[in-house]
């Protein structure tokens, strides 16, 4: 079966910013701003939430290479695999790309069944808690629990509302990101 992954962003600030790869204070700064504006899903968050996010990226990081995973970045890029209409109500100006998911190599794709956060720091006893999952998995998991966007969208039987996947690769992203600009200069 062939999948799509969605990358979701706010339209101002454009795709693929990544929080983690900015110096800490900074990464601080920016979530300090978007806090304060509380118009969006992120506001919601912790001051410490670059802390534990950084920990739960090292630790879906490690558990990847454990897998055979050749990571080339230090920190993930996030998709979903398939839409999920939830994930895009975060943002003031939604939008989202998307990308086969056939076109990603194995070794730089990562996935948990569920968002990173919770998949790693829940402590409900599923069997896909502080697990992540390959490319050659996907189908098999999905065969076995649906995909949350189906089976939860209203987030009334637990975290998990979308399947995430990490893309470990910088060059990818700038690839796909240069692609993306070749396509808008063309249109204009």
């Amino acid at each position: 079966m062939s999948y799509t992954l969605y990358h979701y962003y706010e339209q101002d600030i454009g795709p693929f910013r990544n929080l983690s790869s900015l110096p800490t204070e900074e990464a601080d700064q920016i979530m300090n701003r978007i806090r304060l504006a509380g118009n969006q899903f992120a506001s919601r968050r912790s001051p410490d939430y670059m802390s534990i996010r950084r920990d739960v990226e090292r630790m879906a990081r490690s558990l990847f290479t454990d897998k055979g995973g050749q990571p080339r970045s230090l920190f993930p890029y996030y998709f979903t695999l398939e839409a999920c209409q939830w994930l895009e109500s975060w943002y003031t100006i939604p939008c989202k790309l998307s990308i086969s998911l056939d076109e990603l190599p194995d070794d730089r794709i990562s996935f948990t069944y569920g968002d990173l956060f919770p998949t790693m720091r829940y402590e409900d006893g599923k069997p896909y808690r502080k697990q992540v999952y390959t490319k050659s998995e996907i189908a098999a998991l999905v065969d076995q629990y649906g995909l949350p966007q189906i089976w939860n969208s209203n987030g009334d039987h637990g975290p998990e509302r979308y399947i995430e996947f990490q893309l470990w690769d910088d060059e990818i992203i700038d690839q796909f990101v240069n692609r993306i600009h070749a396509e808008r200069r063309s249109r204009t």
